[in-house]
């Protein structure tokens, strides 16, 4: 049973920082590409980062420069360091596991606001 497990968001202050955690299980975390994806109230959901096995890391152009994703394939957990955060970076995050059927976890909320 594939299990992704999101943790750490919360409220933050615009500029401030927040670092989200992924805790995955039931599938071959090594070799799996893992993304995170966010959802904005009214929006539909967009990609923010992806992680190859390797640890290649790819952007979306909004949170490049200030996101940073990573994995630690010993623990089976993947993270995402957010700094210099903007009111629009408020959404829920979300963890994928995969590309042609992925596997996704429940999510956790961001919200940046003063």
């Amino acid at each position: 049973q594939v299990q992704l497990v999101e943790s750490g968001g919360g409220l933050a202050q615009p500029g401030g920082s927040l670092r989200l955690s992924c805790a995955a299980s039931g599938i071959n975390f090594n070799t799996a590409i893992m993304a995170w994806y966010r959802q904005a109230p009214g929006k539909q959901r967009e990609w923010v980062a992806t992680i190859t096995g390797g640890g290649n890391t790819k952007y979306a152009s909004s949170v490049s420069g200030r996101f940073t994703i990573s994995r630690d394939n010993a623990k089976n957990t993947m993270s995402l360091q957010m700094n210099s955060l903007k009111p629009e970076d408020t959404a829920v995050y979300y963890c994928k596991a995969g590309v042609l059927n992925p596997f996704w976890g429940q999510g956790t909320q961001v919200t940046v606001s003063s």
